[in-house]
This record gives structure tokens, sequence and C-alpha cells, in this order.
């Protein structure tokens, strides 16, 4: 009998717990290369566990190595260097990587302290307690570490005086299926320790709950809201809607529950069938509020690729993936990807423009604008909207994103500069027969 440590299936146990607590961490940090790397060691090491032993946890851990493989293919497309292998990109806020703030331009001095990621939608794509959607969002709140070592002057030599300043990442909670009193303690703890001038963001991905019975609706608890955790492994589809007509839907985050986080500024993001609810918003306080909604019907052939994530986090995550998605293409050159990723920033410049001379828009979300991430994620807001009004398989009202307080469209979202631009992009891309332009389409 073989009696080495090694072989007893309390130890490997305990090693691949190791080797998926350690892919987590990766996935935290984004080195995607080393995540393939360790589900291949991992799937080596599960699969001579199983072989060697007759244990219960068998299927457990196929179906763990299943999730982080699903996990790491959720990408709609795949960008590829002229070996053909897949390049990693990374979608995180990098040192000039926005459109910066032009001398003149009067914006708030709000800065995004604390971000609570809530992740409750059936049947995407997940690992541990982490959905992908989650995972983009989280992304798309990090900053690219600078990496001192290479950060040289001209000859050659690092320069003291060239040492970036260190820029705080907002901190984050991430909440996985949190019940409504999980979600409510942590949402209270932010809000206490919000400093002065700061912004507290709410990311929602969740299950939509939508009103039943009487139309006849009063305040903000009668639109419905987004699914929170009951405890009981009851709820299955996509709508879930209360029994006794005559209450309210208790396990369900409704607009009015937020109500009391408006006394400090909030920044509201709602991927949810039922996002429009929570455009019902009363602004009790005079705090900055802003809510980005997602649409709540895609077409069919979007709808089919809803596991791999949602299309509207897709476009705040990194918005030439989702427009190379929301086009049918899975691949794409690395030389033509750099050269529409340069043509965005400039997108993106140009939007920002639109966003800070706009004399129609909310002073929200000029209040908003100063925070580097929260910039980033109105010009993406704003480029998914322009882009989806355009796109031919968009016909349906509700398949477009919505804002509270809303948006001049005529100045951003449908301005015929931002149109021209769409339709340049597509044309870069050789998808422009997917778009309608205005001046060849008289139904447009």
């Amino acid at each position: 009998m073989d009696t080495l440590p090694k072989y007893r299936p309390e130890l490997v146990v305990k090693k691949l717990r190791y080797y998926a607590r350690y892919i987590v961490v990766c996935l935290l940090l984004n080195k995607m290369d080393q995540v393939k790397v360790l589900v291949k060691e991992l799937s080596e090491e599960i699969e001579d566990y199983t072989q060697r032993f007759n244990t219960e946890d068998q299927l457990e851990w196929n179906l763990v190595l299943q999730e982080v493989a699903a996990f790491v293919e959720a990408d709609p497309v795949v960008v590829l260097n002229n070996e053909n292998t897949v390049v990693i990109i990374s979608n995180r806020l990098q040192e000039g990587g926005m459109p910066s703030l032009e001398q003149g331009m009067v914006v708030g001095q709000l800065t995004l302290a604390d971000a609570l990621i809530i992740g409750n939608c059936n049947n995407q794509v997940k690992f541990s307690e982490l959905t992908i959607d989650m995972f983009r969002i989280l992304q798309a709140l990090e900053r690219e570490p600078v990496n001192l070592a290479t950060t040289t002057s001209k000859h050659g030599t690092l320069e003291p005086s060239e040492k970036p300043a260190k820029r705080e990442n907002p901190h984050k909670y991430l909440l996985y299926k949190p019940t409504f009193s999980q979600l409510f303690t942590f949402l209270s703890a932010s809000f206490k320790e919000l400093p002065v001038n700061s912004v507290l963001l709410v990311y929602l991905s969740a299950t939509g709950v939508f009103p039943t019975g009487c139309l006849d609706y009063e305040g903000p608890y009668d639109f419905g809201g987004v699914l929170t955790n009951t405890n009981r492994d009851v709820v299955n589809g996509e709508t879930v809607q209360k029994r006794n007509h005559a209450q309210k839907e208790m396990h369900c985050l409704h607009p009015g529950d937020l109500f009391p986080f408006t006394r400090k500024p909030l920044f509201v993001i709602v991927d949810s069938a039922n996002s429009t609810a929570y455009k019902n918003f009363t602004n009790l306080f005079g705090q900055p509020l802003v809510c980005l909604l997602s649409p709540t019907v895609y077409p069919k052939s979007m709808q089919d690729q809803s596991q791999r994530g949602s299309l509207f986090t897709l476009f705040l995550y990194c918005p030439l993936l989702a427009f190379l998605s929301v086009c049918g293409l899975s691949s794409l050159r690395q030389g033509l990807w750099e050269k529409a990723d340069e043509f965005l920033c400039k997108v993106f410049r140009d939007i920002g423009q639109m966003i800070t001379r706009s004399l129609a828009i909310d002073q929200a979300f000029l209040q908003f604008y100063g925070d580097e991430f929260l910039r980033l994620l109105l010009i993406r807001f704003v480029f998914c909207s322009a882009t989806l009004r355009m796109h031919r398989l968009f016909q349906d009202s509700r398949s477009f994103p919505e804002s509270y307080p809303q948006l001049p469209k005529q100045d951003t979202v449908e301005s015929s500069f931002l149109r021209k631009h769409v339709l340049e992009l597509a044309a870069m891309l050789d998808v422009q027969r997917l778009f309608w332009d205005r001046a060849l389409d008289v139904n447009y």
C-alpha cells in the first residue's frame, strides 16, 4: 500500500482548493495568461485525483473546472496577432487612456470612493462567487498598475521626477446573490464611511422583479426592482412576480430602498430586465444622483448570448469588444483592433465635449464628470446608446439604454456628429450594412 502523504485524498483536496483560490486571485488581478496555465494544471490534478481515488466529490470538482473554463472563454471576441495567438487585452483605466479635462471645463470635484458590485443573475457564467458581469465592472473600476521598472527617461534611466503619483482605486464590495438584509447592511456601512466630496457607486446585475395586479402606480415601491436572495432555492427564470397582489415583493431592491442613500452623491448602474424601474427616482435631497439603465429587451440573437454576460455591461467594460460583438464578429486582427481602438479614443474625446458643452444637460452629469472612472462610464454609456439606436437589429425602443436624469438626446446619443463616428467605425470594420444611415435610408 502506498503510504506517501501526497497520496492522501484530504491533502490532494487541499491542493485543489489552493488552485481554485489562486485562480480567483489571478482573475481579480486580470492575470489571464496565468489563469490559463493554472486551469490546465488544475485539470490535470483533478484527472489524477479522480482516477486515484473513488470519491463522492468527483462531479463537484469537474463542475469547478467547467465553470472556470467557461469564465475564461466568456469574451465574445478574440484579438489575434500575426501568429494567430490570442492577445490578452487589459480594460483597466490607463494613464492617458481617457479624455482629459479641457481648460475651462466646469465640472464637479467629486471622487469615486466606494463601489458595491452586486450579481444575482440566473444562469450567467460565474466562478466561485464572481459572475462575468461582476468581473467586468470590477475591471472597469481598476487602474492599470504602473510598472516603474519600465518607466525611463529619454536617456534610458529612471528619473525620480517621473515617478507617477499613486492614484487610489475605489474600495469595492463584491456581493454575490445577497439577501436584502446583507445588501442593505453593506450599503449602510459604505454610506456611513463615505468621505466628504466622495461618491458611492451601486452596480446591480440581477434578475428583474416586476409588479403585478393594479397598475395605479403611486410611488417608488410600485415599479418592482431587482431580485435579492431569498435564502431558499425556489426562484427560477428571469421574471419573478410577487404572490400576494396586495403587498410589495419582499425579496427585491426597490428604487425606494435607495432613497435614504441619496443624501450623499450616488451613482447607480442597473443591468436588468426591469432596469427602467429605477428611472422613477425623485432627488429628494438635492445631491448629485445619476442612474444608468440597461435595455430591458434585446434582439433574439443577443438573448442567446446572455449566459456569457450582458451586452450593456460589456459596453461599459470594453466598448470596442461590445461593438464587435453586436456586429457578429468573433475575432479581429491585432493591427485592426489597435486602429479601431485609436479611433475610439478620438470618438470619446468628442463625446466628452458633447457632455460638457451641452446647455441642456442636467448638472448631475457634470458633477460626476470630474472623476476619471465615472467620466469613462458616462462616455461609454453615450457610445453604447448611440450604437444601439443606429443598429438595424435594435428596433424596439426598450432595446435602448435609458438614464435618470434623461440625457438631452440631440446633444448626445442622437447627435449627427456621433452618428457619423459610429458609421466611420462600422466602415473601418466592414460592417456598415448593419447600421442605419440617414443619408441613405429613407425609413430611418
